[in-house]
């Protein structure tokens, strides 16, 4: 039976090879490491508020979940390794 024609759970995981993916990871921390830094969140401390919330307060809690969605996203698409057949368990 072919690879492609094999049922799995993760259908995205096929299509989209592994390095790709570990690049996406890569991207998505230096993302939210720059979206963190002093200067960009000091652009948000402003004497706003949303939902009676700072803003400052709101945009730091918004990247973050954005970060944890996309990081959990990204780790579900990425397939498992493959196991080695060289290797055996002794």
């Amino acid at each position: 039976m072919p690879m492609w024609s094999v049922r799995s759970d993760n259908y995205w995981a096929a299509a989209v090879d592994r390095p790709r993916l570990i690049g996406a990871m890569l991207v998505l921390t230096l993302l939210g490491a720059m979206l963190m830094l002093p200067p960009l969140v000091h652009v948000f401390n402003q004497n706003i508020t949303h939902f009676g919330v700072p803003q400052i307060v709101f945009y730091l809690f918004a990247v973050w979940l954005a970060l944890i969605i996309g990081t959990a996203l990204l780790n579900r698409a990425l397939p498992g390794d493959a196991p080695d057949a060289g290797k055996r368990d002794h």
